[in-house]
């Protein structure tokens, strides 16, 4: 994923199209991950997702469903957050 993307559009379960605000972008163990957020939302949790490539060489965003990895990502968004206050 290009470093210079501030937003992407996310699907909710009902196929509503959401814009999320680009956080930061991180590259951990050999794999990038994303740190998104609802544009113009102050109240609700930044999102981790993952960065692969689909069969056509395109990033596509992924759930991430294991807690370790989860925990992993979210350990190096803290360190990121706590060294930019």
């Amino acid at each position: 994923m290009d470093n210079n993307v501030e937003t992407v559009l996310l699907y909710d379960e009902e196929g509503k199209e959401i814009e999320f605000d680009v956080l930061t972008k991180l590259d951990i163990k050999d794999k990038e991950y994303v740190i998104v957020a609802p544009t113009g939302e102050e109240d609700i949790d930044a999102i981790a997702l993952r960065i692969e490539k689909d069969e056509d060489g395109n990033d596509i965003l992924v759930t991430i469903e294991d807690d370790e990895e989860f925990e992993m990502i979210s350990e190096a968004y803290d360190a990121i957050s706590s060294d930019e206050i």
